[in-house]
């Protein structure tokens, strides 16, 4: 087969397993807001997230998020103003997700460990007029906000939403006893549990929205340095929270594996401003009528494991850092497994060894998928019923097209590697506000050009090779080396830096930064020191070098693949 043969359609269809949807229906809904009202009126009296042993019904996500939702639009924001959400998986993320759409904004999904100086990108470059903002953060966002375009900071914290006596009890803990919250100084920021008290009593007005209305800014690392704005309309979420049902259900409807299933229980250790955790445990569990178990701190993996042994799970979507972690831990294995239907491996390669533990002890297959911010997540994903470990990241999902390019964006042979190139009605709409951008990510035919390096099998599934980009994944975490360099070339003492990914056993991939100083006195401990006020923890290097120069090209550009290749 040559670049020129031309494969029927969406020919992969035909490997598809038994009873899933070939295709989305992406009339059914208007908008997430419709999706949503719908499942509140179908599972109101279910459990919908539990956090720290309180638990949400959908019936109360539903008057909860009415209520915020009102009161964003009582401060007379313009139909698609955006709203910046910082915070970890506590129950006050979904309501404020849900508040600020059915409100008709759009949400901007911030990573709550930002440095003051990554904050103030991107509120500037979504132009948020609002922050809704755990106070445990809060320091951060004092030191950039007069230099936002932020008019009103609504202010939650742990305790808000647990029941009385435990979240005034939390909130003291927190505060008084582990020092969790920083002091800071946010005049005329508005309590989270106000907003909602004044919200009760006024009426939400539904927006009139449509399918291409932006729903979510959700920022990814740029080749510039600076991160960018994914737009993601309301139909790019519903459509990849459709194609993963569909995909899903052979699992989620087999009796072999188990006893039927009540309610599907899904664990979000992930963050809920990553898109992975965004689509999987929010969106494609209101559609299931799923009931989410928000961890705040996976970190803390004892703690962890002992709210898992509370719960019935049947979903288990991770990256390979966390599902290695668990097989790892002495009291994993003593988990009940027997509602285990998905164990969802995506943010980075699954490695081998981890998914054989993981079968091992859980009897549930590590499915491995592949998809970008820009894909409004998974893509690509195995076959949920296979047991066998493949190594690659499966098919296209139902309503996605999957097309290996060369350079020249034209379509190589099967068994050939080239550039993953995504059409579907998962891919975002462009960048925000950078048409020059969006126009060198997609190709003539309306292909997303991932900048990974793959290869399409004849039985449909598509295989990771390399990537294109020098892109560097920490943890299932996009780290694009331009951000760090420039950071550290404002550093006083460095002449000139790069920086490059090396394989790392937790991590997958680690930072390596190379210097040339300029002040010989320039140490590894000042540099890291500066790192860490800079950069988001996993942007930090775990390796410094110091060398005499830099390879470059005859034109003067630094050339990346000859320091890691040494």
């Amino acid at each position: 087969m040559t670049a020129t043969t031309t494969l029927k359609p969406k020919w992969w269809l035909e490997h598809y397993p038994p009873g899933v949807a070939h295709e989305i229906d992406l009339t059914r809904y208007t908008s997430l807001p419709a999706m949503a009202e719908e499942c509140f009126a179908q599972y109101r009296n279910r459990a919908a997230y539990t956090c720290m042993d309180k638990t949400l019904t959908y019936g109360e996500v539903d008057t909860l998020s009415q209520a915020l939702g009102a009161w964003l639009q009582s401060k007379r924001l313009q139909k698609g103003a955006r709203v910046a959400l910082m915070m970890p998986n506590v129950l006050q993320y979904p309501v404020a997700i849900l508040a600020v759409l059915r409100a008709g904004y759009v949400v901007v999904n911030v990573n709550p460990l930002y440095t003051p100086r990554e904050l103030e990108h991107q509120l500037n470059d979504s132009g948020a007029e609002v922050i809704i903002i755990l106070e445990n953060f809060a320091t951060t966002l004092e030191a950039v906000l007069p230099k936002t375009k932020i008019k009103q900071v609504v202010l939650a914290s742990v305790g808000d939403l647990l029941s009385f006596p435990k979240g005034v009890i939390t909130n003291f803990v927190v505060r008084n006893v582990k020092k969790l919250v920083p002091p800071f100084s946010l005049h005329g920021s508005v309590k989270f549990n106000d907003a909602i008290r004044e919200g009760h009593s006024l009426k939400l007005v539904k927006p009139n929205l449509a399918p291409d209305d932006i729903a979510f800014l959700q920022y990814t690392g740029g080749t510039t340095g600076a991160s960018k704005g994914a737009v993601l309309v309301h139909s790019n979420i519903f459509g990849a929270s459709l194609s993963g049902e569909a995909w899903v259900k052979p699992a989620m409807d087999d009796q072999a594996k188990g006893p039927a299933l009540d309610q599907s229980g899904l664990i979000c250790a992930l963050p809920m401003y990553h898109i992975f955790c965004l689509v999987t445990c929010m969106w494609l569990a209101i559609k299931l009528g799923g009931h989410c178990i928000l961890i705040p701190n996976p970190r803390d993996l004892d703690n962890m494991i002992e709210v898992l042994r509370k719960h019935k799970f049947s979903v288990m979507p991770a990256v390979n850092t966390m599902f290695n972690s668990f097989v790892n831990h002495p009291d994993f294995a003593t988990l009940d497994f027997s509602h285990l239907r998905v164990s969802n491996g995506g943010g980075m390669a699954v490695q081998r060894a981890v998914a054989e533990r993981w079968l091992k002890i859980t009897a549930t297959p590590i499915v491995e998928g592949f998809g970008l911010t820009e894909t409004s997540g998974g893509i690509t994903c195995n076959e949920v019923m296979n047991a066998d470990f493949s190594g690659d990241v499966g098919m296209p999902m139902p309503g996605a097209e999957i097309s290996i390019r060369d350079d020249a964006e034209m379509e190589v042979a099967l068994g050939q590697s080239g550039e993953i190139c995504i059409r579907g009605p998962q891919v975002m709409r462009g960048y925000w506000q950078r048409p020059d951008e969006t126009a060198k990510s997609m190709t003539k035919d309306g292909f997303f050009k991932s900048g990974d390096i793959g290869i399409m099998l004849a039985n449909g599934h598509v295989k990771i090779v390399d990537r294109k980009k020098d892109m560097i994944l920490v943890s299932g975490f996009n780290v694009f080396p331009n951000e760090i360099e420039d950071v550290i070339a404002s550093m006083p003492g460095v002449m000139e830096c790069a920086v490059v990914g090396i394989p790392d056993e937790k991590t997958g991939e680690a930072v390596k930064l190379f210097i040339v100083k300029k002040d010989p006195a320039l140490t590894e401990i000042v540099v890291m020191e500066y790192c860490r006020k800079n950069l988001t923890g996993y942007k930090c290097p775990k390796k410094i070098v110091f060398r005499d120069s830099l390879p470059k090209s005859n034109v003067g550009k630094i050339l990346r693949r000859e320091l890691r290749d040494k």
